[in-house]
């Protein structure tokens, strides 16, 4: 990863003018940051995630390994978070994530029972199959 690509990365959540450069440069151009920009959706609230979530979701499919590696994770709150603001957003991520979702819906784990992973997981895939009746 470059040093300026890394210098672009937001340290606080406060850093929205980082954030806007970095979705400047588009995909694939961040791609060694994705990481670091998907730990910016781990709340919600915070200002550089609003920044980044559309983003994100543009990206669709390349996305989903990314996304992947969190879902195997066990920060179920973070799950949540990127299922419903950014997989929910792209009909291609969710698309690529189908096994993924399939699981959490079928045999989530407590923590996504508690923080409600499995039913944004549902909603999703609810939506994928809709969309699949309207193709």
């Amino acid at each position: 990863m470059s040093a300026d690509l890394a210098a672009l990365v937001p340290n606080t959540k406060f850093e929205t003018d980082k954030a806007e450069a970095l979705v400047r440069l588009g995909f694939p151009a961040v791609e060694p940051v994705i990481p670091q920009i998907l730990e910016w959706l781990q709340d919600l609230n915070w200002p550089v995630g609003v920044v980044f979530q559309p983003f994100l979701a543009g990206i669709g499919g390349p996305l989903a390994p990314y996304v992947r590696t969190v879902l195997q994770g066990q920060d179920d709150s973070w799950k949540y978070s990127l299922l419903s603001v950014v997989v929910d957003q792209s009909p291609a991520l969710a698309l690529a994530l189908r096994q993924d979702l399939v699981r959490v819906a079928t045999s989530p784990s407590s923590g996504e029972v508690k923080e409600e992973v499995d039913q944004v997981a549902i909603e999703i895939l609810r939506a994928l199959n809709r969309g699949a009746a309207e193709a």
